[in-house]
């Protein structure tokens, strides 16, 4: 396609491949959607295409993600206002039309993979580093590891006793987020050694809490994306499959593969044991 459709807060232009959704800046716009700036959404992270009518003589064309195709949605997981929703574009009614030609064109470009949960993130999280301020401490994240710096005046007495925390991606498996626009709101992120047990988000060092004022959905859900991005392209790069009866590989294919999983290694996201364990399966492919 390549044709270009403006709307309300956003742009969209249609590409061969994917949407390059612009978002509007403006002091209207929503907070998400200025701190987001833009995303490019391949043709196969979309299930659905819809076109319907708005408030106040408007129309919206929305885009539906496939489960598991964006870590921005599936952290929010329905917990986002109808009207920071990055993937509707609302248009004044009058160009219903022209709105409902490209969700046409759009819907003829979803593969048969459309109705089936993604396998891995197809749409890219914010870029750190990132920050963001909790009611009970400031968090950081620099792409390799996640950091806490409590606050005096809003952290419990457990998290003081534990100490300003920092956890490295490789040593994560997952991340919680619970919007600040609803009682209790919190980012936790999930260890992989299980980390203290089921404890509430007040008392867990590897959870910050939301509140008034604090962990505002344009900067804690980004930052809560990108986090979860990283881990699972760390686990991805750790747990690379191999398949069975491949034989003897290229050694030069070996050795790049190595290389890979050291400089991983360096940066923090794989750790000594991990580090090892590969690299004694690649070598027993040679």
């Amino acid at each position: 396609m390549g044709d270009v459709l403006a709307g309300i807060h956003a742009t969209w232009e249609f590409e061969t491949d994917a949407v390059l959704i612009r978002f509007e800046r403006g002091i209207r716009a929503p907070k998400l959607f200025q701190a987001l700036r833009e995303r490019r959404v391949p043709h196969e992270a979309l299930a659905s295409v819809t076109l319907s009518p708005g408030k106040r003589g408007t129309v919206v064309l929305h885009a539906v993600p496939r489960p598991g195709a964006d870590p921005l949605m599936a952290l929010a997981d329905g917990q986002l206002k109808e009207g920071c929703d990055p993937y509707r574009l609302v248009l004044p009614a009058d160009r219903e039309t022209l709105a409902e030609y490209y969700a046409d064109e759009l819907r003829a470009c979803l593969g048969p993979e459309r109705g089936e949960p993604a396998e891995r993130f197809l749409v890219a999280a914010p870029k750190p580093p990132l920050q963001f301020k909790a009611y009970d401490g400031k968090a950081s994240f620099d792409g390799q590891n996640v950091s806490f710096r409590w606050f005096w005046t809003g952290a419990s007495s457990a998290k003081w006793k534990a100490g300003d925390q920092s956890f490295a991606v490789s040593a994560l498996s997952g991340v919680e987020w619970r919007s600040p626009d609803v009682l209790d709101g919190y980012l936790r992120l999930v260890r992989r050694d299980g980390g203290a047990g089921p404890v509430p988000p007040d008392q867990d060092p590897a959870a910050v809490l939301f509140g008034l004022g604090y962990g505002p959905v344009h900067e804690s859900l980004p930052f809560a994306a990108s986090v979860l991005q990283a881990v699972r392209d760390a686990d991805r790069a750790v747990h690379v499959p191999v398949p069975v009866g491949a034989g003897r590989r290229d050694p030069a294919d070996i050795a790049e593969r190595i290389r890979h999983l050291g400089d991983l290694h360096r940066a923090g996201l794989v750790t000594d044991e991990e580090f090892t364990a590969k690299k004694a399966e690649l070598l027993a492919e040679l």
